[in-house]
């Protein structure tokens, strides 16, 4: 057996950008749902601090997605853990009757278009 691939792996840059543009739509709505949840997570820990929490949180998981989605890291069976966290924060989104406002609703747009775009390119890249 040889090394080679371990080799291959290691002089892999750590961080490289896709050459799927459907890829950069998922970066950018992941992104939009990070950053909508970083501006409202202050408001909202003003009246229920566990929300507030979890509001940082999501934005945090949405960021290390995508940083972890840009490295070298990455493996084709991580979207499909992509589409169930972006799922999971819609979800609860509903469970926890969140007020239905202009930022909730593109925030749940830019999940919904992570969670679809997710799908697409977990069948569009070929098993190793």
């Amino acid at each position: 057996m040889s090394s080679q691939p371990a080799t291959t792996e290691a002089q892999k840059p750590l961080l490289s950008l896709p050459s799927n543009t459907v890829a950069y739509v998922t970066i950018l709505a992941a992104l939009v749902s990070a950053v909508i949840h970083l501006f409202l997570a202050p408001m909202v820990i003003g009246f229920d601090q566990t929300t507030g929490i979890l509001f940082y949180l999501n934005a945090l998981g949405f960021i290390g997605g995508v940083l972890l989605f840009l490295s070298r890291y990455w493996r084709r069976e991580f979207y499909l853990i992509a589409i169930v966290y972006a799922l999971a924060t819609i979800i609860a989104f509903f469970v926890m009757a969140g007020p239905l406002n202009a930022m909730s609703i593109i925030a749940k747009i830019a999940e919904a278009i992570v969670a679809l775009t997710a799908v697409y390119l977990y069948n569009a890249e070929t098993p190793a």
